[in-house]
């Protein structure tokens, strides 16, 4: 059974609808690599993580687990999350594995970043219901 879409509007413009979905349907990939990016930048420990990166621009694991207070395995399952979405980068140097941010994300990451350095919000809560 086909639900029935009820709307109180006095006049539907079928152009400007017909119109929004061929604009939907032109960005949809774009649309899904954005919703699961901002979704891995939605945990607080991801979004430290790749705060900490862009201004150290790279860290191992170690370094981070120290600057979180977090353990290592804890830290590294979050890098693997990172990394698998392609957010992160890493170079290897002997046995160290160092993580950055993937220059083709920044673009997106910047303001984020730049809200974190320049808001002057001590408790987020008060922005938030």
């Amino acid at each position: 059974m086909e639900k029935k879409n009820t709307c109180i509007r006095v006049y539907a413009d079928p152009r400007q609808i017909a119109d929004g979905k061929q604009k939907l349907k032109a960005v949809a990939g774009a649309v899904f690599t954005l919703s699961r990016l901002l979704n891995l930048c939605g945990n607080e420990v991801r979004l430290q993580i790749l705060y900490l990166l862009y201004v150290e621009e790279q860290l191992c694991p170690c370094d981070l687990s120290d600057m979180l207070g977090m353990s290592i395995p804890a830290v590294s399952q979050h890098l693997r999350k990172l990394k698998d979405a392609g957010l992160v980068l890493t170079r290897r140097a002997a046995q160290t594995i160092f993580y950055r941010i993937a220059p083709e994300h920044m673009p997106l990451l910047q303001p984020f970043f730049a809200y974190l350095e320049n808001t002057s919000i001590p408790d987020t809560q008060q922005v938030l219901p």
